[in-house]
C-alpha cells in the first residue's frame, strides 16, 4: 500500500489527500484551488502517530514535503467539487496526468453512473 487517499468533506465542498508513502508526501487536491495547510499538517501529525502506535518506534516525517497542489483542473462551478475529487484520486492511482476539465465533467459523471449500475469500473 503506497498511497493512501482521503478524501476531505469541508462542509459544501469535497477535496483530496493523497498519502505517497514512495515519494513521502503528502498531497491536498482541491478543484477550488483552495490552501488547506491545516489539512496536511493533521495528516503528517496522524501519520507519525500511527507509526508509533504500531511500529513501537518514532517516524522521521520532517522530511516529508506537505503539497498543495495548484497545477490540476479548475472547478469552473459549485456543484462538481465530488466528481473532481473521484477523477483525481483514479487519476493518482494510476500514476497518469490529468488531462481532463470542466467540460469532461458530464461525460464522468455519467460514466461513473453506469460504472455503479454494473458494478465495473472502464
Amino acid at each position: 500500500m503506497d498511497l493512501i487517499m482521503i478524501p476531505i468533506h469541508l462542509g459544501m465542498h469535497w477535496c483530496l489527500a493523497v498519502v505517497d508513502i514512495r515519494a513521502k508526501t503528502v498531497t491536498y487536491y482541491d478543484s477550488l484551488l483552495g490552501d488547506n495547510h491545516q489539512c496536511t499538517n493533521a495528516l503528517r501529525d496522524y501519520i507519525a502517530a500511527e507509526y508509533l502506535a504500531k511500529k513501537k518506534s518514532p517516524l522521521d516525517i520532517q522530511n516529508w514535503k506537505m503539497i498543495i497542489e495548484k497545477d490540476i483542473p479548475e472547478q469552473l462551478n459549485g456543484c462538481d467539487c465530488g466528481v473532481f475529487t473521484c477523477k483525481y484520486a483514479e487519476y493518482v492511482s494510476q500514476d497518469k496526468g490529468f488531462d481532463f476539465d470542466q467540460g469532461d465533467m458530464p461525460y464522468f459523471r455519467r460514466r461513473m453512473i453506469w460504472e455503479m449500475i454494473n458494478k465495473t469500473l472502464l
